[in-house]
């Protein structure tokens, strides 16, 4: 079958025909089969460039021969499911030496779980119920998050998908991202009962979006001034920028830290740490309620801690080449029309828009419409992106240079031919 005729099968069996929203395009989304390096192939096998690697979680590529050795070294398969392994011990001591905020954590199976027991953790430790959230900021699918900007200042938000009950929408306020003015008239107001301040270092979800200079120290400020949480969510930039977090690279040290993707090696992970008096409150060792048979299975830890072994050793400044690569290619076609590239390191994403974007509004104002044009023509001629304006793409270790060249030169082309 061809990917029309699977999308028709997977219209009778998964809502919308995909098992996670963003996967979906129309007319149909193209279904892969086999991945290797940095190609993927669909099930015509016909071949792809792929710059969405995963949402980021591939970032040593896929079927990398120094890892998979690794892997397989690793005697996992013989290890019983849902009870302690030195695994998650390996891992876990490996992560908190380089990321030292986390004196302790406890693994989930994906960012939306980690990010839901962080927030309820927070609650717990401060004593307080409201949370803030950055507008269009992602941390998973849970009611805690699933919240949007109301309708003026300092109000509290509104459900972004029906089955939230309001009662919930109404502990999470909205600020706007890079707008250190706005989250100081939050506190100013409703300083004493902010349970925690909940943040991408760098929105990954509205495209890619960078922190002004001073804007997460200022959180962290603000923070510490009213004893309220920072959870830093480093789903995303976690061991993306080099083996550490962005906390590291920017000087912040946060309570507590999200982190997911890479730290699973392509394996479904989550994790939530930090401070030690902090997460002793977890059960057992506190009365704050967290658990999961399938949390920190021996397969997650093996592919994990043989991701990281690599990544310990690899150059990252690869990745900001091939990325130099790229925007070098498309600086002629971005100065002559109205495009910005948000790049940061080896994440970027293209607007169609004049403005610099730097916050959900000025994101909202691109030209999605053509973006999808866009992505539909870079898809058409091998190279695939992460399936919407609001995602990210991503280089890896394993794009090489020809490959990186092929791809920027096609997105070129299709910035062209993505015009009405």
């Amino acid at each position: 079958m061809n990917s029309s005729e699977f999308f028709t099968e997977a219209k009778r069996l998964f809502p919308g025909g995909v098992n996670s929203p963003v996967r979906y395009y129309p007319p149909n989304p193209v279904y892969f089969r086999k991945a290797l390096g940095d190609t993927i192939v669909d099930v015509d096998g016909r071949e792809y460039i792929d710059f969405n690697m995963g949402f980021g979680a591939m970032i040593a590529g896929y079927g990398n021969r120094e890892v998979m050795d690794e892997f397989n070294r690793m005697e996992f398969n013989l290890m019983p499911l849902g009870v302690p392994n030195e695994l998650e011990i390996l891992l876990g001591m490996e992560i908190s030496s380089s990321i030292p905020s986390i004196e302790m954590m406890r693994f989930t199976n994906s960012g939306t779980e980690a990010t839901m027991h962080a927030i309820r953790l927070a609650r717990a430790f401060t004593g307080r119920k409201i949370i803030v959230k950055m507008n269009a900021g992602f941390h998973g699918s849970h009611d805690y998050v699933l919240v949007n900007a109301g309708s003026g200042a300092l109000t509290f938000g509104t459900p972004s998908s029906p089955g939230i009950p309001q009662e919930i929408a109404n502990t999470v306020i909205i600020s706007d991202f890079n707008n250190l003015g706005d989250i100081e008239a939050i506190f100013g107001s409703r300083g004493e009962e902010i349970a925690a301040v909940i943040v991408e270092p760098i929105l990954g979800n509205i495209g890619v979006i960078k922190p002004d200079d001073g804007y997460l120290r200022g959180l962290q400020k603000l923070c510490n001034e009213y004893g309220s949480l920072l959870i830093l969510d480093e789903v995303i930039t976690g061991f993306r920028f080099g083996y550490r977090g962005y906390q590291n690279i920017v000087g912040i040290n946060p309570d507590l830290t999200i982190l997911g993707k890479i730290i699973g090696g392509g394996m479904p992970v989550g994790l939530f740490g930090g401070k030690r008096e902090i997460m002793e409150m977890i059960s057992p060792s506190g009365k704050v309620y967290q658990s999961g048979t399938f949390s920190a299975n021996p397969a997650t830890m093996a592919a994990g801690l043989a991701t990281l072994k690599y990544l310990k050793a690899a150059d990252y400044h690869y990745l900001n080449r091939m990325a130099d690569l790229v925007e070098n290619i498309l600086n002629p076609y971005i100065d002559e029309h109205e495009i910005v590239m948000n790049r940061v390191e080896s994440m970027f994403q293209i607007f169609f828009t004049g403005s610099r974007v730097y916050n959900y509004k000025s994101a909202m104002a691109a030209d999605s419409r053509r973006f999808m044009r866009f992505f539909k023509e870079c898809l058409k001629n091998g190279v695939y992106l992460s399936p919407g304006q609001y995602e990210s793409n991503f280089i890896g270790f394993m794009h090489p240079p020809e490959d990186v060249e092929i791809a920027a030169t096609v997105m070129e082309g299709s910035i062209e031919s993505s015009r009405d």
